[in-house]
């Protein structure tokens, strides 16, 4: 690949306090953030190889799950799930340990690598999905809240309940709020060109690619 055929673009800014229509405005223009850090980058090094990123949204009022998301909501009907404001708890960082051991390679340290230690250090609205079976925690995922919009941050769950597709299940639970909420668009971060770990983020209907100038088109997983 050569990149001097391409802008580069990594970018970051540290911020305080962002509006719900500022934050709108940034996603819409390829930007993610962990607590106060913002940033985007055009490209990015997986398994020792530079791809091209692919920052991912959903229109809300278009998507319908897929046969296999409907099945993943039909089997964790039986477990209690709750949007609520961002929590936690000594429960959440136990999970947390118990997901990341999962992987192998760019292993975060802690919950605090993507949120922030409190709600008043948070720059954004953050909302929490909560999941549970006979009150012992196997799921969560935090999401921002804009004006039209919403974005995804990060998702755990317990490897125990891989069979449950949990990771899944917590996404269309925040497009079902977003739905419910009237926003307009999900966020649902990045992914690479080429085959990776992120691939389950294409696996979407209604969805729309970032090219990187300002435009967003139909993404299609299979073109």
């Amino acid at each position: 690949m050569r990149l001097d055929r391409f802008e580069i673009i990594n970018e970051e800014f540290t911020a305080s306090a962002i509006t719900q229509s500022q934050l709108d405005r940034l996603l819409a223009d390829g930007w993610r953030h962990f607590g106060p850090h913002f940033f985007r980058y055009n490209f990015g090094v997986y398994e020792n190889e530079l791809r091209r990123v692919i920052p991912l949204r959903i229109r809300v009022e278009d998507f319908a799950p897929s046969k296999s998301q409907r099945r993943a909501i039909r089997r964790n009907a039986d477990l209690e799930t709750i949007v609520q404001p961002i929590l936690l708890t000594e429960e959440t960082h136990q999970l947390f340990g118990r997901h990341k051991a999962r992987f192998t390679s760019g292993v975060p340290d802690s919950l605090y690598d993507f949120l922030p230690r409190g709600p008043s250090e948070s720059p954004t609205t953050i909302l929490e999905v909560s999941v549970s079976k006979s009150e012992r925690l196997v799921a969560a995922s935090y999401f921002d809240v804009g004006e039209t919009s919403i974005s995804s941050i990060y998702g755990i769950f317990d490897p125990k309940e891989t069979a449950r597709s949990l990771g899944i299940f917590t996404m269309l639970v925040e497009i079902k709020f977003a739905r419910e909420q009237g926003h307009t668009l999900y966020y649902h971060g990045y992914a690479y060109e080429g085959q990776s770990y992120y691939d389950y983020k294409k696996r979407f209907g209604a969805m729309e690619r970032f090219d990187w100038a300002g435009n967003w088109s139909e993404f299609d997983a299979d073109a």
